[in-house]
C-alpha cells in the first residue's frame, strides 16, 4: 500500500470514528440503551431544540412569509426537525468494543447511510421552500442560514444554518 492510499484509509477511519461520536452525541436523551446521564442529555437537548425554534422563529420573521407560503413553511420546519433515535442502527459503545474493526466499520457504514438519507430529505425540503420564495426572501434565507461567518465564509464559526447547534 502507498502512504497516499494508507493516508486515506487513516483519514476515512477517523471520519467515520467521527461519525459514530456526533451521533452518539445527537441521539439525545438516554442514547441508545439509556445509559447516558439522562438528566444531562435532556438539558442538552431540550437546549437544541430551543436554538433551533428561535432560529426559525427568527428567520420567519426576516421572510415574511405570505399565507400561500406557510404551507411550504410547514413542511420545511417539520422536515428539518431531528429525527427520534432508532433503535436498528444505534449501538452502545460496549456493543461496539465487542464487534471487530471491519465490523464496526460496517456498521458505522450503516449509520452513515442513515444520515446521508436524512441530510437528503432535508436537501429536499430546502429545495422545495427556496423554490416557493421570491428572490428578495430568498436572499434573506441565504443570509440568515448561512451566512457571514457561517460554514460558506470559511472561517468555521459565527452564525450557523437550520441543521446547526
Amino acid at each position: 500500500m502507498n502512504k497516499l492510499t494508507q493516508r486515506f484509509l487513516a483519514t476515512s477511519v477517523a471520519v467515520l470514528l467521527a461519525g459514530v461520536s456526533v451521533s452518539a452525541m445527537a441521539r439525545g436523551p438516554g442514547g441508545c440503551n439509556g445509559t447516558q446521564d439522562s438528566a444531562r442529555a435532556e438539558k442538552m437537548q431540550q437546549h437544541k431544540i430551543d436554538k433551533m425554534a428561535k432560529h426559525q422563529a427568527d428567520l420567519k420573521a426576516a421572510l415574511k412569509l405570505t399565507a400561500a407560503q406557510e404551507p411550504a413553511w410547514a413542511a420545511f420546519t417539520g422536515t428539518m426537525k431531528a429525527p427520534a433515535a432508532s433503535g436498528k442502527n444505534c449501538t452502545s459503545h460496549e456493543e461496539m468494543a465487542k464487534l471487530t474493526t471491519p465490523q464496526r466499520m460496517e456498521k458505522m457504514q450503516a449509520m452513515k447511510g442513515v444520515h446521508d438519507a436524512q441530510m437528503t430529505q432535508r436537501m429536499e425540503a430546502t429545495k422545495t421552500f427556496y423554490a416557493a420564495l421570491t428572490p428578495e426572501q430568498q436572499k434573506v434565507f441565504d443570509e440568515k442560514s448561512h451566512g457571514k461567518g457561517g460554514h460558506s465564509g470559511g472561517r468555521g464559526h459565527g452564525e450557523r444554518g437550520m441543521n446547526h447547534s
